[in-house]
């Protein structure tokens, strides 16, 4: 391109090129620059002895479409609040350092893109789609502030197309993106970042149906922390495959999705994850099959409906009683989930509570009790009465002494007769309660005297509560100590 053919901008921006210097055009009244200019600067730099080429450019208005589809630039690149009128096309290409901080453009095409350095989006507007599907970034990505997508109203990105599209990207330090809104869709399956990821105040607005899905990072794999604070979705968000070896931070977060799941963080494998002082979920949680060093969640954070069978946590925080903690899990939409009951006993018991364990043992066979058959639940509730399936032995030793009262009371006001007179020993009405009550003791009493009328059904009655209080406890006893 011949000098003679630039605007006076242009030829402004051509002049400082070779030396890396800024041009700032914000305050200027022709702030337009043809892409076309630019592409030029780009893909053929000219040589001048001692200096160091650049494109840094402010407060243009970039005329045309700057289309660098698989070209290679070889300059730093730094385009400052400048307004595209047409979308800006980067499929393919490779950049030293790319800057196209708080740029508004209708759409970015940039699928497969590689940056040796960082990739600076920040504080940009881009009311279609930012396709980074693929890209290969080797310092940071810079999206902090950047509002992408259509906003209600406008016309969204199409189905085709999400608003941002980070799927099976590969970020070589960290992907910061506090304040980031994104209307409709975001993608990031597959994407690997090598550092963490910051998400704090970041808004994820893809509302309108159960079935919208407003964060898809399936199989997203972070280095260290993903920090979400104050996170708000709109939509669904599925993290499904996830691995975050650190923190998985979604402290006061606002999580919302009416009539469908709110968060699938099913099958991940996750350091911490925190959901302190969050808004109450609107919409289901599955934690299905994930595995964690740590779930930090209070009760009243969980929704109306949860997904936890094969969940494995090492810790449950904070330190709550149990019957607080089961409230949750009777909410599983798979109905009775026995593995879900063990985890939360084998957290108890990591932290020596072994009362809150039996509690959680006992709750666990009271809702197994429910799916029973009429003569199985019959059996289940003379375990539960006499002994607590086991879990509150206890309750046998009152059983047996107020049976043991009851009929030494009843008999020693009226003694049975003997069955052969002058052979039998001294009746002694406790010891009579006693061997009626006890199958494996023989005082001699019971063999020796024989009660009447309503007595003998008394009698009848105690030997039945023996036996059955006896097997109860022997097979609540057995249960307990094979757990233990």
């Amino acid at each position: 391109m011949e000098i003679n053919e630039l605007t006076a901008p242009e030829r402004q921006v051509w002049a400082a090129f070779p030396r890396g210097e800024e041009v700032d055009l914000s305050a200027d009244d022709d702030r337009a620059v043809r892409a076309r200019v630019l592409r030029s600067l780009m893909l053929t730099v000219p040589e001048v002895d001692g200096e160091i080429p650049a494109l840094r450019l402010t407060g243009a208005r970039v005329t045309g479409e700057l289309d660098l589809h698989s070209g290679v630039v070889t300059v730093p690149v730094s385009l400052r609040d400048c307004d595209f009128d047409r979308g800006v096309v980067l499929y393919g290409a490779e950049f030293r350092q790319l800057t196209l901080r708080g740029c508004r453009m209708p759409e970015l095409w940039a699928t497969t893109l590689r940056v040796e350095g960082a990739l600076r989006l920040n504080d940009c507007r881009v009311p279609g789609s930012v396709k980074l599907g693929g890209a290969r970034i080797g310092g940071a990505l810079f999206l902090d502030r950047a509002v992408l997508g259509a906003e209600p109203g406008q016309q969204s990105p199409g189905e085709s197309g999400a608003a941002l599209r980070l799927d099976h990207a590969t970020i070589g330090e960290d992907l910061r993106a506090a304040r980031l809104t994104v209307h409709g869709l975001a993608r990031l399956d597959g994407m690997t970042v090598t550092g963490y990821i910051r998400l704090d105040n970041a808004r994820f607005l893809h509302p309108g149906h159960p079935d919208n899905t407003a964060l898809q990072a399936e199989t997203l794999t972070v280095g260290t922390d993903l920090r979400a604070r104050r996170l708000r979705a709109e939509g669904r968000v599925n993290l499904r495959g996830a691995t975050v070896p650190g923190q998985l931070d979604l402290n006061r977060a606002r999580l919302s999705n009416p009539g469908g799941v709110a968060l699938r963080a099913s099958s991940c494998t996750v350091g911490e994850l925190w959901l302190r002082e969050a808004v109450p979920v609107e919409g289901i949680v599955s934690l299905r099959r994930s595995r964690l060093d740590m779930l930090r969640i209070e009760p009243e954070v969980w929704p109306d409906e949860v997904r936890l069978d094969g969940l494995i946590y090492t810790t449950l925080a904070p330190t709550l009683p149990a019957a607080e903690r089961l409230q949750v899990l009777t909410r599983d939409g798979d109905g009775y989930v026995p593995f879900a009951y063990e985890q939360l006993t084998a957290a108890y018991r990591h932290i020596g509570d072994d009362a809150a364990a039996r509690t959680v043992q006992l709750a666990k066979q009271r809702r197994l009790r429910a799916t029973l058959s009429p003569h199985g639940r019959l059996w289940g509730y003379l375990q539960d009465v006499t002994v607590g399936y086991g879990f509150r032995p206890m309750r046998a030793a009152g059983w047996l002494a107020g049976l043991l009262l009851l009929g030494a009371l009843a008999y020693g006001l009226h003694p049975p007769r003997p069955l052969k007179a002058g052979e039998a020993p001294d009746f002694n009405p406790f010891a009579y309660a006693l061997d009626l009550l006890l199958p494996i003791i023989d005082f001699g009493q019971e063999k020796a005297y024989a009660p009447q009328g309503g007595y003998q059904w008394l009698a009848y009655l105690l030997i039945v509560a023996g036996w059955v209080l006896a097997t109860t406890f022997v097979t609540g006893v057995n249960r307990a100590v094979t757990r233990n």
